[in-house]
């Protein structure tokens, strides 16, 4: 596996940031056992309906508190109220990752009785959890949309694309690759650039579908390092794509995507919703030729830069930020932030294909 180092990206080995762990509909009553950034996981819904995320194994034996063969967990039987019981003895662990129960002894708890809990929110039909190697809370919020609550939307149902081995640096460098859309997408761009603002990084690009014969205009940004959400206009269909990227060691990602579809109504049919569903398979069937070559490519630790390109080496000076620690990311901020073309191409974006304008519903 090709690994953060190679690529020169910073002294942490996994990028800070919100990052999908599962879709929501996949939490019920049991624990899911999660493993993501090299490390093992418990996640699970308290009774008051909050999701809750603690490091897997109990410091009493290391016993996985997602293990589902015990008699407790078979019965549904972990959880009580917030907090959830090992399988092995029974010691209950809190949301805050404190254990507030030993059913067999009534002294004071062990000091090291404890286990690491991380900020985890709801939102977009997916469980997100903030990762920082600092061990310090959330710089920004959890991504969100206006038009997952507005009823016209239809709301995805996540494809779980399983893992990929390969970094997420590559998956990245496609904000800035102009070039790869005519050959890989058959819709080369008339227009294309980058937007750098802090977390943020901003793609507008549109051009002709050869297949379709249609103009596709995108506004595509991440928000963040794990999270790319793309506003898009294809014809007379709108649609918000989501494709999420999660570390699940340095240099293999899991993924998921989803597609956000306008239906033009206050209450869509059912034929609304199957027509959302193929749109979303379209959409997916798009992103199996970048899959092909993630697949299939060695790392490209060095890019041959040609100045038509697009600015390969500015996005990954923006994606390196979220490799140091915290006081060293205003430098890099410093130099990318801004709007960035690419030469050669003939229009600028329409206005309104500014982030703002999406993010407000407009």
């Amino acid at each position: 596996m090709a690994t953060g180092k190679e690529y020169g990206l910073g002294p942490h080995q996994f990028p800070r940031g919100w990052f999908v762990i599962a879709e929501a509909s996949e939490l019920q009553d049991k624990p899911l056992a999660l493993k993501f950034f090299a490390k093992d996981f418990a996640l699970y819904r308290g009774e008051s309906g909050k999701p809750i995320l603690l490091d897997a194994h109990c410091p009493h034996m290391q016993c996985h508190l997602a293990a589902d063969s015990a008699i407790i967990a078979r019965e549904g039987a972990q959880i009580e109220g917030d907090s959830i019981r090992c399988p092995y003895h029974g010691w209950r662990f809190a949301a805050d990752g404190s254990c507030d129960d030993i059913p067999y002894y009534e002294g004071p708890k062990p000091r090291s009785a404890k286990l690491e809990s991380y900020p985890v929110e709801e939102r977009l039909g997916c469980i997100w959890m903030w990762h920082d190697t600092e061990g310090k809370g959330p710089d920004y919020p959890v991504p969100d949309l206006p038009h997952w609550h507005n009823k016209r939307w239809i709301q995805w149902q996540l494809d779980h694309l399983g893992e990929l081995e390969v970094h997420p640096q590559e998956i990245i460098d496609n904000m800035a690759d102009a070039r790869h859309l005519g050959p890989t997408h058959g819709a080369p761009c008339e227009y294309f650039e980058n937007e750098f603002n802090d977390h943020i990084y901003i793609q507008r690009q549109g051009g002709l579908h050869q297949e379709y014969q249609a103009m596709l205009r995108t506004t595509t940004w991440y928000d963040g390092p794990g999270i790319l959400l793309s506003h898009q206009i294809f014809g007379d269909i709108e649609s918000i794509e989501l494709i999420a990227n999660t570390p699940l060691d340095d240099g293999r990602v899991k993924l998921w995507h989803g597609l956000l579809v306008n239906s033009g109504t206050e209450n869509p049919a059912v034929a609304d919703y199957d027509r959302a569903r193929e749109l979303q398979a379209g959409a997916l069937a798009s992103l199996a030729a970048d899959f092909g070559i993630w697949q299939n490519k060695k790392p490209a630790f060095r890019v041959l830069q040609l100045k038509t390109d697009g600015p390969f080496a500015l996005g990954r000076k923006w994606y390196a930020q979220f490799y140091m620690p915290r006081d060293a990311v205003s430098a890099p901020q410093a130099i990318v932030n801004g709007v960035h073309g690419v030469t050669g191409l003939a229009e600028p974006p329409p206005e309104s294909l500014r982030l703002s304008q999406v993010l407000a519903g407009e």
